[in-house]
C-alpha cells in the first residue's frame, strides 16, 4: 500500500501551539454558578453517577460553548482545555458530578475498568508498573503516549502532584505525516496489525491485533499507539516476537512523540477540565512524586466518551 499525507486541522506542532492560547476557554463567574446549580440539582435528586446525562445536568450559557468545543475537538484541533470549574469545596460526590455534567455535554460517557465504573479515579495505589494488569492510573511513573479506546477521553484536576506529573500532548496527525515524508517504508508498517495487550489478565481474551495507523469507514485517520501495551503483548506465548522494522518503527515513533518540536506540555492545576480525541492525539504523563499528606496527593477524574464524530477503524 501507498500511505500519504494527511490533511487536517489536527496536524500541529507543540512548539507552535503553545504560541496560541486559543485551545483554552476560561469559565466566567456566571459559568461557574450554572455548574454549582446543576450539581446541586442532580445531587438532590439523588441521580446515580452513572446516569448523569446533559438533560439533568443544565447549562443554559455553557452548554453551546461546550457543544463548540466537542466540534473543536473530534473535527479540529483534537483538544482542549477547560479552566476554572469550581472543584474547590465540593464533596467527593460532587466533584464527580460536576466532571460528569460537563462530560456530558461533550459526548455520551462510557463505563471504564473491570468494574464499568462511570469515573476512574487518577492518583497513586501504589502499583507496580511492571504487573501485566497494572493501568496507568494506579502509579506514579512516566507513562509512554498512548490513546485511549474511546472517541474522547476527558481529565479534571482537582489536585496535582507535589512536583512532576505534567500532562504532554502529541498530534497523532502530524507524527503520521512527519513518518510519511521521512520514512515512507515504516508508514507501511504502521498500518499493518499490530498486537496489543488489554491487560484484563492472561487469557486469549487479553490480546488482540490492529494496526498503529488506519482509516476509518469515512477515509479519516485514526491513530491507535501505546507502546506500553504493544510491549506488554509480548508476554503472550500466542504472540509472535516483534519483527525488527516493527522495532525500527516504535523507535521512530518513539523519538517523534518525545521531540520537543512536536509535544505540548499542561500543568493541570485544580479546576482545569482537559478534553482530548483520541484518534487525532496522543497523551502521556511525566513521572510524578506527591506529598506525604494524603489530602494533598495528586488526584484527577477520568471519564471516557463517545461521540457521534469519533471514528473507528474500518475493518
Amino acid at each position: 500500500m501507498t500511505v500519504t499525507e494527511v490533511f487536517h486541522p489536527a496536524d500541529w506542532r507543540g512548539d507552535r501551539m503553545a504560541l496560541d492560547d486559543g485551545w483554552r476557554r476560561r469559565l466566567t463567574d456566571v459559568h461557574r454558578a450554572e455548574l454549582l446549580a446543576a450539581v446541586d440539582t442532580v445531587a438532590a435528586a439523588g441521580v446515580p453517577p452513572g446516569e448523569v446525562h446533559a438533560g439533568c445536568f443544565p447549562l443554559p450559557t455553557l452548554g453551546p460553548a461546550l457543544a463548540r468545543i466537542a466540534g473543536e475537538v473530534t473535527d479540529g484541533r483534537g483538544f482542549a482545555m477547560v479552566t476554572g470549574l469550581p472543584v474547590a469545596g465540593l464533596t467527593g460526590r460532587r466533584q464527580e458530578i460536576l466532571a460528569l455534567g460537563v462530560a456530558s455535554h461533550v459526548g455520551a460517557v462510557v463505563p471504564q475498568g473491570p468494574r464499568r465504573v462511570p469515573v476512574i479515579h487518577v492518583r497513586d495505589e501504589g502499583a507496580d508498573p511492571a504487573r501485566p494488569t497494572t493501568r496507568s492510573y494506579q502509579h506514579n511513573q512516566r507513562l509512554g503516549f498512548h490513546a485511549d479506546p474511546t472517541d474522547v477521553v476527558a481529565l479534571l484536576c482537582l489536585r496535582p502532584a507535589r512536583t512532576g506529573g505534567l500532562s504532554t500532548i502529541v498530534s497523532s496527525v502530524a507524527v503520521h505525516n512527519e513518518i510519511v515524508r521521512t520514512r515512507p517504508d515504516l508508514a507501511e508498517v504502521l498500518y499493518q496489525p499490530w498486537w496489543h495487550d488489554r491487560r484484563t489478565g492472561d487469557g486469549p481474551d487479553s490480546f488482540h491485533q490492529r494496526p498503529i495507523y488506519g482509516r476509518d469507514e469515512a477515509g479519516r485517520l485514526v491513530g491507535n499507539y501505546g507502546p506500553d501495551y504493544i510491549h506488554s503483548a509480548q508476554r503472550s506465548a500466542h504472540v509472535p516476537p516483534l519483527r525488527p522494522v516493527q522495532l525500527e518503527a516504535l523507535e521512530v515513533l518513539d523519538r517523534l512523540t518525545n521531540d520537543p518540536r512536536f509535544t505540548l506540555t499542561m500543568d493541570l492545576r485544580p479546576g482545569d477540565f482537559q478534553v482530548l480525541a483520541n484518534r487525532l492525539v496522543l497523551h502521556s504523563r511525566t513521572a510524578y512524586e506527591d506529598d506525604p499528606d494524603p489530602a494533598l496527593r495528586r488526584h484527577l477524574i477520568r471519564i471516557w466518551l463517545d461521540t457521534d464524530r469519533g471514528g473507528r477503524i474500518a475493518v
